[in-house]
């Protein structure tokens, strides 16, 4: 297959796939996801990602149709159908199916429906450099769930192209959040520093893996609250998503920043690529 999509079950190409019109996502976007990428038809950091789906589920209260097992072991069946060695693996939970109604339904009557999604796609060249914008974060404060409600982060999205920048750095007031759809981290002074895993931010797993990286370096970590004025202040400036271990940003809102801390910079990207290509082969 060139890509698959499947649905409660059944497959095909996702051209050839349908959803019923009364799935609670049409409406409400009601549902949760998640997403990381494969090569070689491993799937990278698959634990992490499905124990992170179903916390998402959890918070908000919805029920994945099978153990976490079964997932994954569905997950890793499914990849081996698509004719690329290097895939975008993203799946998706919704509340379940019926008519129009705010309240959630009965868990017992109405079952959560299970979307899968791969795609050819290759994983970000970690030692690319990105153009960022910033822009006011106005979203809800349920960022740490991975909802499939993303129209603010779209929003930002679509500016930062427009602009054409790489990423959107969200902040609230002055307290720096996230980007669209990556974490944003600094370095300053040799230590490394990110927003705490609060309902403000998605605790991602690249920035699980940074920390622990960090960690394994003797970086020193400071989990705390950061302005735009330190951001712009920065030594360094990384954005870290599934697709792109460990970014360093070159300009914001059209302004140089950063490069002054290439030494920690490259060993934590050296390391975080060195553990993708054990863990799923060059």
């Amino acid at each position: 297959m060139r890509n698959l999509g499947y649905y409660n079950g059944k497959y095909d190409e996702l051209e050839n796939m349908q959803i019923p019109m009364l799935d609670r996502v049409c409406f409400f976007g009601d549902g949760v996801y998640d997403a990381t990428y494969c090569r070689n038809y491993v799937i990278h950091d698959l634990k992490q990602h499905v124990d992170r789906f179903y916390r998402s589920a959890d918070l908000l209260e919805m029920e994945v149709p099978m153990c976490k097992k079964e997932l994954s072991s569905l997950l890793c069946d499914l990849v081996k159908k698509v004719d690329s060695h290097e895939q975008f693996v993203y799946f998706q939970l919704t509340r379940g199916t019926g008519i129009r109604n705010h309240i959630y339904p009965d868990k017992e009557k109405v079952k959560g429906n299970l979307w899968f999604v791969l795609t050819p796609k290759k994983i970000v060249d970690t030692y690319k450099t990105v153009k960022l914008i910033t822009r006011e974060d106005t979203r809800f404060l349920h960022c740490n769930a991975k909802t499939v409600n993303l129209i603010p982060a779209c929003m930002g999205a679509n500016a930062a192209e427009l602009q054409g920048a790489d990423e959107c750095v969200f902040h609230r007031g002055d307290e720096v959040t996230e980007c669209a759809h990556s974490n944003v981290h600094i370095i300053k002074d040799g230590r490394f520093i990110t927003h705490p895993a609060d309902e403000k931010i998605l605790n991602g797993i690249s920035r699980l893996n940074l920390l622990r990286k960090c960690g394994e370096l003797g970086i020193p970590i400071e989990e705390r609250v950061f302005t735009v004025d330190e951001l712009l202040d920065a030594d360094e400036i990384i954005i870290s998503s599934c697709g792109s271990f460990c970014l360093q940003a070159s300009h914001i809102d059209g302004k140089p920043v950063g490069g002054r801390a290439g030494e920690i910079l490259k060993a934590l990207q050296d390391g975080l690529v060195k553990e993708f290509n054990e863990e799923c082969g060059v």
